[in-house]
């Protein structure tokens, strides 16, 4: 079963994610795909960190996550994927750059679609929906939330299921 969990920040995806695989399976692998590029992101990364389970595998992977997917379905855990926003952003602008980093992108992109609709065990998926809001002012902010809104749709399509959380509640988009 792969399910993906779609929201806006601070919605409640993660601990739906971490609820519900905690309920679905006895052995949880993480894929998480944050950095620590600052130190309010790494203290959210220490948040997460103790919000998950002790017992849990957890990789992380801020680029290859279509390669990590594939090595990680082998040992029959449910996988936690989380998220695919920051993963994004690492691919289109891993290096500091002015422009996107599309062949990375395309790359990355195109191995965890595989990877995922090859996936012979559960996997959560968490991401953002970045679509809701203004037009962003610049052409990096576009590009991103274009490329997430891409991602979005594609990533549902091979998903089971899907729903959109907000306020920590979540709302059954697929199957309908």
């Amino acid at each position: 079963m792969r399910t993906l969990l779609i929201g806006g920040a601070r919605s409640g995806k993660s601990a739906l994610a971490l609820r519900w695989a905690n309920e679905r399976a006895k052995s949880v692998c993480a894929l998480v795909t944050a950095t620590e590029s600052d130190a309010e992101m790494s203290a959210r990364i220490a948040a997460h960190r103790r919000e998950r389970p002790s017992h849990w595998h957890v990789r992380e992977e801020p680029v290859h996550l279509g390669r990590a997917l594939r090595e990680e379905a082998t040992s029959g855990e449910c996988i936690l994927v989380d998220c695919l926003t920051l993963w994004i952003s690492n691919c289109l602008w891993g290096m500091p750059s002015d422009t996107a980093d599309y062949p990375t992108w395309t790359r990355e992109r195109a191995e965890f679609l595989d990877a995922l609709a090859a996936c012979p065990t559960d996997v959560l998926i968490v991401t953002n929906e970045t679509g809701t809001g203004i037009v962003p002012a610049n052409a990096a902010s576009r590009v991103f939330r274009d490329e997430q809104g891409w991602l979005n749709q594609l990533v549902a399509a091979v998903c089971d299921e899907v729903y959109f959380v907000t306020a920590g509640l979540p709302l059954r988009l697929k199957p309908a």
